[in-house]
């Protein structure tokens, strides 16, 4: 399925307090994640949750965050990813990916956290814009959806 044909994303019911998220957004391209962010938030408010934002450089500083996040004082319900890459002309492109993606993994599964991963990569600008406009389906709402899936979820298995 793609993002074409996909059903257009709602909040699903979540037990319990509204949810504390993090979104740790990572805007090289701005008006792309800012379409992935302002998605998301309308998400958000469908269960009333509480948001902290916050922006990182690039792809590779957002599992660091997400880790510094994780371990603080603050305790979020969950979190989503937003940024984009888009393919250049060197390998680079593959490595910032790779990584990227593997490390969200790595410290969202080590370290139990609920999270919705909204980091594009495309090959061009022009798919990334398709894929965070205000109208149709758009990635960051996606995020926002499987976060809460997981917020859920973990609620169900570790209520409080």
């Amino acid at each position: 399925m793609s993002t074409a044909d996909a059903p257009l994303p709602v909040a699903p019911p979540v037990p319990g307090a509204p949810p504390h998220i993090l979104v740790i957004s990572a805007p090289y391209y701005r008006e792309v994640v800012d379409g992935m962010l302002n998605a998301a938030r309308e998400i958000f408010v469908q269960v009333k949750a509480k948001l902290q934002i916050v922006e990182v450089a690039g792809a590779f500083e957002l599992p660091q965050a997400l880790a510094i996040a994780a371990g603080g004082r603050e305790p979020f319900d969950g979190y989503i990813a937003l940024g984009c890459v888009v393919r250049g002309e060197t390998d680079h492109y593959e490595f910032v990916c790779a990584a990227a993606m593997d490390a969200l993994m790595n410290v969202a599964v080590a370290g139990r956290l609920c999270l919705g991963t909204g980091l594009l990569t495309v090959d061009t600008l022009a798919q990334a814009h398709a894929r965070s406009r205000e109208t149709g389906a758009n990635k960051g709402a996606e995020a926002a959806v499987a976060c809460l899936r997981q917020i859920a979820l973990k609620r169900r298995f570790h209520p409080a």
